[in-house]
This record gives structure tokens, sequence and C-alpha cells, in this order.
């Protein structure tokens, strides 16, 4: 009995080799028109009617008439299903709904001030702001005003403002620091960076744990 060898699947008939030639493999890739390699779809019309179960040629044919692609939006189901569109405009919409997602994902961090913090807790808060800010979060920052401390805003406002100032190269503030009821508040955004951090930048984060800070005068109520 003769042994038959092995032929690897991108050997053997009907595989893919020829998108991979040809850069069209992975799951991001979209089959159309000529490329769809069914015989036999379930076709969705560019008005999104169900327009049935038909010959692979018959569908590309109504497309043409129409000006438009015939795009393969479920591979896996059988028969495959293809809808009638704007291939190019489909492509943009997609790319779109990607980015606002990743945007949605952005998380809003939060840290929390007080008038009368420690020196040794302004530095904590501090670092983990910068935290917060490099791995790409908003930041939401809050300073709630205790008892008789509320008789003061002044010295909430001069202690935010010294943060704001102390995490300027981390972040920029999206608005003016406003009191609601007894909480200043206002959030602050990452800055955009292209590329690794530079060793000056890298230094500066190093830094900040022993980073020693004179805010005694606005902890001083009076």
């Amino acid at each position: 009995m003769t042994n038959q060898q092995f032929k690897p699947v991108s050997a053997r008939k009907g595989n893919y080799s020829s998108d991979r030639k040809f850069g069209n493999s992975g799951k991001n890739f979209i089959r159309k028109n000529e490329k769809i390699r069914a015989k036999v779809v379930r076709v969705i019309g560019s008005d999104g009617q169900q327009l049935g179960i038909m010959q692979i040629v018959e569908a590309m044919s109504i497309a043409k008439s129409e000006g438009l692609d015939l795009v393969e939006i479920s591979p896996n189901v059988n028969p495959p299903i293809c809808k009638i569109l704007d291939f190019g405009k489909y492509k943009y919409n997609e790319k779109k709904n990607k980015s606002s997602s990743k945007q949605a994902s952005t998380k809003i961090k939060e840290v929390k001030l007080h008038v009368a913090i420690e020196l040794n807790d302004y530095n904590i808060k501090m670092r983990h702001a910068i935290e917060f800010l490099d791995h790409g979060n908003k930041l939401k920052l809050s300073l709630m005003f205790r008892g008789r401390e509320l008789t003061h805003p002044e010295l909430g406002f001069d202690l935010i403002k010294r943060f704001i100032r102390d995490i300027k190269p981390y972040g920029t503030q999206d608005c003016e620091p406003k009191l609601f009821g007894k909480v200043i508040s206002l959030t602050l955004s990452p800055y955009v960076r292209k590329g690794p951090k530079s060793d000056g930048e890298v230094k500066q984060q190093s830094d900040i744990s022993t980073k020693i800070l004179d805010v005694s005068e606005l902890l001083k109520l009076k």
C-alpha cells in the first residue's frame, strides 16, 4: 500500500492561499463582488429588504445595476449573507464607529483633596493623578470642604490651582474649577503622546515620590 503524503491546508484545493498572497488574510478582511467564493448567497438589498437566496452572479448583477457593491457581511453561515451597499461608505462608517467606541472606553479616575491635607498625602494624591493621566485616563479633581472650612473657599481654590500647576506636565484642565455646594471640581485630560517618553519625562515622574511641596500657608484656617 502506497503511503499518501499529507498535504497542508495551504496546498489543498479551495484553500485561502490566494488571499494570503494578496494580503487579504485576517479576520478584518471583507470579501466583496468577485472576491466572494460562495456560489449561492442570501441577499439583503440596499434598502434593507430581504431579497432571498440566489446565485452569486445574479446578486452581483443587481448590485452592479444600482452602482453599488455586493459585500459579504456574514461569511460563516450557510448560505453566506451578503448586502448590497456602498463599500467605501461602509468602511468609513466602520472606522468611525471604532474610533467612537475607543473614545467612549476612556475611563475617568477621581482624586479627592481636602483643605487640611498633609504634605505626604498631597504627594500621594499627586502621584496617583500622574499615573491616571499617564495611562490615558481623564482625571476628575475634587476638593470637599468640611465644617467651617467653607467659610474660606479661597483656601480650597488656592490648593486646587496649586495641584493643577504641579500636574501641568502631564495633563491639561478641561475647564475652570467651580464650586458646587461643598465641592470644588474640574476635569483634566491627558496630553496626546507620540512615541516613547523622553528621559526627562521618565526622570520627572520618578522624582515625584521624593518631591517636597510647601503648602503650609494653604493649610491654615482663620
